[in-house]
């Protein structure tokens, strides 16, 4: 693993890029990674398998190993790519937390695109350079902004869990095929059910239904996110742990 990491990193220097794949062999790393997209665009994350991929491209799944050792690779591929679409601007310390929304809103969209794939976000290693720059890019933005390296690093974390999480979670109620929330409960059955409640056992509960159920589109993905950065005061001391230390 050491060994395939230093190819990585030597790569960044030089060398055919990935849109450089010429596609002249039948199967490539790039044919593989477009028939994989194409699946979980149309039928989502739990459908991708290297048998899958291999139907797709109208062969047998010991074709692609030659290319992508197995699943998990894939999985790698597949949000190195996403994270290679998402771009990171110049560090503007007056417009840090716009610029931090802004990463966190196209990664999100590129994982919605392709419903449940930000499942391999949640599982995978630092093992890839794409993520690695916006994680970068994020970091360079914090400190710029003046927010210490120990908040800036556990903010960036934070992040990218929170982003993974929301995707994943949206993705647990949407039918690729028809497009179509398939939510347990929809928010008027959710609220017939707080209605239902005894409120002298959940007084604040019965109370507060409509902020409880309310929230259009990524409202209140703009409010976490919101909330997490509006916690990081540049120039304060870094995050006290859990025990005071």
């Amino acid at each position: 693993m050491r060994d395939e990491w230093a190819a990585k990193v030597a790569a960044l220097g030089g060398g055919p890029g990935r849109g450089e794949r010429s596609g002249k062999a039948p199967i490539t790393v790039a044919r593989i990674m477009d028939a994989a997209f194409g699946l979980v665009e149309t039928e989502g994350f739990d459908a991708l398998t290297m048998r899958r991929v291999a139907a797709a491209l109208q062969t047998g799944p010991a074709s692609l190993y030659a290319h992508v050792r197995n699943k998990a690779e894939l999985d790698e591929l597949l949000i190195s790519d996403l994270c290679a679409r998402v771009p990171v601007p110049e560090p503007d310390p007056a417009q840090w937390t716009e610029q931090m929304l802004t990463i966190c809103r196209a990664l999100r969209d590129e994982y919605l695109r392709y419903p449940g794939i930000s499942r391999a976000a949640l599982a995978a290693a630092p093992n890839s350079l794409d993520a690695l720059r916006l994680s970068e890019g994020m970091l360079t933005i914090l400190l710029a902004a003046g927010v210490p390296p120990q908040s800036a690093a556990w903010a960036i974390d934070a992040a990218f869990l929170y982003v993974s999480a929301y995707c994943f979670e949206v993705s647990l109620r949407h039918d690729p095929g028809s497009g179509v929330d398939q939510r347990v409960l929809d928010r008027d059955a959710l609220v017939e059910r707080y209605r239902m409640l005894p409120a002298d056992t959940f007084p604040s509960t019965v109370a507060h239904i409509r902020e409880l159920t309310s929230g259009e589109g990524h409202e209140r993905f703009e409010f976490t996110l919101t909330a997490l950065l509006g916690g990081l005061a540049p120039g304060s001391s870094r995050p006290r742990s859990a025990t005071g230390e």
